[in-house]
């Protein structure tokens, strides 16, 4: 198979590896099969492809944008490495608050996929780094909030102790006073029992 697809502690939320093929000339990978990813959860559509390039300790979220126009994002480094950060925002959610980090290089080529009803941020460990992200809606300026990144009650154990943030980053609120119209609603398999 060309992608290892591995969830992750939150809910929804995936680990996807390709498969690199390298050679005496560099290396090739496919990032995304619309029907391999669509069997394990992941949107087969994206509606707008985002590409961000950050120095050294700069930390961008926590974002997200409000329903009807919730983005889940497919996240990939092409240059540099990132400490990748994801917080479960659903309200009723049994991990609602919780947090996960991972690290995504372009060596690597590791992605993360975000869905709705979850914040996300990064940072940047090298020197520099570029993030591709694929959103499943486009950006709707009015619709769009955030979390502030060092929120105590969330307490992330960010790599990064004074990181370079926007005006706007840095005036987001925490979660507990964030507007969000998030609902956990868990789905019911065949037999009544709960699944994510």
């Amino acid at each position: 198979m060309a992608f290892q697809f591995e969830a992750m502690v939150l809910p929804g939320v995936i680990s996807i590896a390709p498969q690199m093929y390298e050679d005496a000339r560099g290396s090739f990978c496919e990032l995304f099969k619309s029907a391999l990813f669509q069997e394990q959860g992941i949107p087969g559509h994206f509606s707008q492809i985002n590409r961000s390039v950050s120095r050294q300790d700069v930390l961008r979220g926590l974002h997200y944008q409000l329903l009807p126009s919730a983005q889940g994002k497919l996240v990939m480094v092409v240059k540099g490495e990132i400490c990748d950060v994801v917080v479960d925002i659903r309200q009723g959610s049994p991990s609602y608050g919780r947090w996960l980090s991972v690290s995504l290089d372009a060596r690597q080529g590791r992605m993360l996929y975000v869905p709705e009803g979850f914040a996300h941020g990064f940072c940047v460990l090298s020197s520099e780094a570029e993030v591709i992200y694929c959103c499943t809606a486009p950006y709707v300026p009015a619709l769009e909030r955030g979390i502030i990144w060092n929120d105590p009650e969330l307490a992330i154990d960010w790599p990064v102790r004074l990181p370079v943030l926007s005006g706007k980053d840095a005036l987001y609120p925490r979660l507990r006073d964030a507007e969000n119209n998030f609902r956990y609603a868990p789905v019911l398999t065949e037999g009544g029992q709960t699944a994510e």
